[in-house]
């Protein structure tokens, strides 16, 4: 049978036939379910698409851009609910196309798009790049159709708002940080904070257990389960995106590192 990964079709620019068929594996979305949109931007049209197909297999809605500008204006005009970004792209990159989407949602103070990179670049300071941008993931070029769906996957469960029944919302609070489960919002004093998903999901873990240190592969495990393919240091870079919007009006650390350990919410004095 071999591995997942094994069995999963290699993307390729010659062969983007037999990796659709490979979608024909997963069952599609169920009749009457609301279908999540995908906005895939990518200028390869054998790699825009394989996605596509695959995509729309899948069950999802989905628009494909071929460059950067044609993407911040379909963002803009409407929204989806997953952005799958190359980042080599004419014109206005996929770096840029983050920049600009995260600094418009921190101006207008909505919610954080989730955004998945493509790649060609396997160097790791591209994809700190990215990630310290404001990406929640990134995946490197050639990939398998059911990375993609996963990582898509995972990237809508953690943007959902959780249902509560029209119970009062969760909010969690340590200090001046208050972080709302139900409306997924962040702020610390008078100021509020703009937040990408797995940042909001890294941020509650923390304020769950304030003052408790969590083991790194604790966080790893936690926050990207099975979703994390690979070995980097990305818990390191969204620890320092953290801190940097924690701290950004002056406000003392408030998450604290535990060398060859982990990380812990702690008020040091």
């Amino acid at each position: 049978m071999g591995t997942r990964m094994e069995r999963a079709a290699t993307m390729t620019h010659a062969d983007t036939g037999a990796s659709v068929r490979e979608t024909q594996r997963y069952r599609p979305a169920a009749v009457g379910t609301p279908a999540a949109r995908v906005l895939v931007v990518e200028d390869e049209p054998g790699i825009a698409g394989f996605v596509r197909r695959g995509l729309l297999f899948e069950g999802f809605a989905v628009d494909v851009a071929a460059d950067g500008r044609t993407a911040l204006a379909a963002i803009r005009d409407a929204p989806p609910d997953v952005l799958v970004l190359d980042i080599m792209l004419p014109g206005v990159d996929g770096f840029e196309v983050t920049r600009r989407v995260r600094a418009a949602e921190a101006a207008e103070r909505r919610s954080a798009l989730p955004i998945l990179m493509l790649t060609a670049r396997d160097a790791v300071p591209d994809r700190v790049t990215g990630l310290e941008l404001g990406a929640d993931d990134y995946l490197v070029k050639p990939f398998a159709f059911d990375e993609l769906l996963a990582r898509v996957r995972a990237l809508l469960r953690r943007s959902q708002t959780p249902g509560n029944g029209g119970a009062p919302a969760d909010v969690l609070r340590f200090g001046d940080l208050t972080l709302d489960l139900g409306s997924r919002t962040v702020g610390r004093g008078d100021r509020e904070i703009s937040l990408t998903t797995r940042e909001f999901d890294l941020l509650a873990l923390f304020l769950r257990h304030p003052n408790q240190v969590l083991p790194r592969p604790l966080l790893m495990e936690r926050i990207w389960g099975d979703d994390f393919f690979g070995d980097s240091n990305v818990l390191e870079v969204f620890v320092a995106n953290l801190r940097r919007s924690l701290e950004a009006g002056g406000e003392p650390r408030l998450i604290q590192t535990v060398r060859g350990v982990g990380y812990v919410l702690r008020a040091v004095s």
